[in-house]
């Protein structure tokens, strides 16, 4: 029987029941098969080429599915929702793609005995709402001391980077993230305690050494450098004046012109535009000598001597640098505004929109600010700072792929130590809750679950011992063998994850194995809507406007 489709439209394609089903699961177990590998500490990388032929490589689940070519439509609609999942969460890309493979391979077995989707979608269904539950017995609430936090981080970035670079990271991670938490409120106070923002710690790049030399700079980098060649490449005890004024000369912002009939008429005109500038540049040098100035006394019992520091969004024009220059001031321009907000949290003081009330109130403070020349490219680091609010993560490697490995494995470090803080909860790793989960469902949710629903509950605790056993197979080790172990260790009453090193079963809560507890919860979540959403689909068109004009016309 034709597609009622093709009554409609002749040219419309259409794939049937069974046959739509066929594509869907492929598609979903295709895909599941070109991430498995880099699933885990153990997993491979993977070489992405452009079509420029700048490569990447890389075993992140999140740049792995957003950049790679999908053209069947089943696995982008699942790559979508898995880059959807980082986005949210920060991690589980590729342990959804999994399970959304899993369970669509479990649900064919039942299938192809005639079992009817929407049975097995019921009991996807059932199994999930009981898996979440499980969930939340299994978490522990445990007292996130800095230890804690290393162990959450160091378990993310095991599975993006060798063991080495990602135990020194983990460190630095969770430092930079404690450092930018805003203190609790008062006791007493209702107010909620404000969430942390991730914005305020920069991540600044830098190609060369080696990317052991990655490292946490309590202060600021900035990626500029001074643009006079006469200023201080280096100030110690220096006050920090940010300001967002134009130290140039600007056009007006309506259209207008200057008309001079003689040459002393264009002189006054060019005097009276630097006159307006040069009123701003001397109460800058005023508030700088201000601060600055130091009894005499104090020089001799060796006080070091005070700098100052002007960092402006706006521009700066030549003449203006030489007489800061000349004033002993080091002047940067053109900042980015992130770095303005950074530079507040960092040094203190006020960002100034005006040079009228300048007050030494207004003033940030650093220990030491100096200028780093690598190449062509300057950097300005700002360091030594009392209290830093705002830290910055300074990338080094190489060359460009090993700095974009790092960066991909900061941005999810990162992200698992907010997430663990924010949640006050931890699930225990290697695949310990997933083997806790396909137990508690085949025992506890199949007997309560009523007729044939319980297929579905069986498809759902099978599909994800897909995660232990892909984890268990990258390692090396045989499948089985781990499983089983795992399975045996759990019935005995244990917490059970796989010990990737020598394949034997170990306690994650005793090695610091840990899980973000909303990234298995999403991950429970998504997988079985894509999957349900998948088993329900009964005919498959291609039948949009362009796909149906004649010769491939627009």
């Amino acid at each position: 029987m034709s597609s009622s489709i093709e009554l409609i439209n002749p040219k419309a394609e259409s794939v049937r029941r069974s046959a739509a089903l066929q594509v869907n699961t492929m598609g979903a177990m295709g895909l599941a098969n070109v991430v498995k590998s880099n699933l885990g500490p153990r997993g491979t990388l993977k070489m992405l080429v452009d079509g420029a032929g700048q490569i990447k490589m890389t075993k992140d689940g999140k740049v792995l599915l957003s950049e790679m070519q999908i053209q069947n439509p089943t696995a982008a609609m699942i790559a979508r929702t898995a880059v959807a999942q980082d986005d949210q969460v920060g991690d589980g890309t590729t342990s959804v793609v999994l399970l959304v493979g899993e369970l669509l391979k479990q649900a064919d077995r039942f299938i192809s005995e005639g079992v009817h989707p929407t049975v097995i979608a019921e009991g996807f269904d059932l199994a999930k709402t009981d898996a979440l539950a499980f969930l939340d017995s299994f978490k522990v609430s445990s007292k996130l001391d800095r230890a804690t936090l290393i162990n959450v981080a160091n378990t993310s970035l095991s599975t993006k980077l060798h063991a080495a670079l990602a135990k020194q990271l983990a460190a630095d991670i969770v430092d930079a993230v404690l450092a930018i938490r805003a203190p609790p409120p008062p006791p007493g106070s209702s107010d909620p305690r404000e969430p942390i923002d991730l914005h305020m710690i920069e991540i600044m790049k830098m190609q060369h050494r080696t990317a052991s030399e990655t490292q946490l700079i309590r202060g600021l980098v900035l990626d500029h450098g001074a643009r006079h060649p006469d200023m201080p490449k280096r100030l110690e005890n220096a006050f920090i004046l940010t300001l967002n004024v134009s130290l140039e000369y600007e056009k007006t912002e309506v259209n207008s012109g200057f008309f001079y009939s003689s040459a002393e008429q264009r002189e006054k005109l060019v005097e009276s535009e630097r006159k307006f500038i040069d009123s701003k540049l001397k109460k800058i040098v005023e508030l700088k000598n201000l601060v600055c100035d130091q009894a005499l006394g104090d020089q001799k019992k060796g006080a070091r001597p005070k700098t100052f520091v002007v960092i402006n969004q706006k521009g700066i024009d030549p003449m203006s640098l030489d007489v800061l220059a000349k004033n002993g001031i080091l002047a940067l321009r053109r900042a980015k505004r992130r770095n303005m907000e950074r530079l507040q949290l960092v040094a203190g003081g006020v960002s100034q929109n005006s040079v009228e009330d300048l007050t030494p109130d207004v003033l940030g403070w650093a220990g030491l600010v100096y200028e780093h020349t690598l190449g062509e490219e300057k950097f300005t680091f700002v360091e030594q700072v009392k209290e830093p609010k705002s830290v910055t993560m300074l990338i080094k490697g190489p060359n460009a792929h090993v700095i974009t490995q790092i960066n991909d494995a900061l941005r999810d470090g990162l992200r698992a130590v907010k997430n663990a803080i924010e949640d006050a909860a931890l699930i225990p790793g290697a695949g310990a809750f997933e083997v806790a989960c396909a137990h508690h469902l085949s025992t506890v949710t199949k007997k309560a679950a009523k007729g044939r629903v319980k297929m579905g509950v069986q498809a759902y605790a099978d599909a994800l011992l897909v995660i232990p056993k892909t984890l268990a197979q990258n390692g090396g080790f045989d499948v089985q063998d781990v499983v089983v172990a795992l399975q045996e260790e759990y019935a005995d009453g244990n917490i059970a994850g796989i010990d990737l090193q020598s394949g034997e079963t170990l306690d994650p809560t005793v090695e610091g194995i840990w899980d973000n507890y909303r990234v298995k919860r999403q991950m429970l979540h998504s997988c079985s809507v894509i999957a349900v959403n998948l088993l329900s689909t009964d005919e498959i068109l291609r039948a949009g406007r362009s796909s149906l004009k004649p010769d491939g016309a627009q």
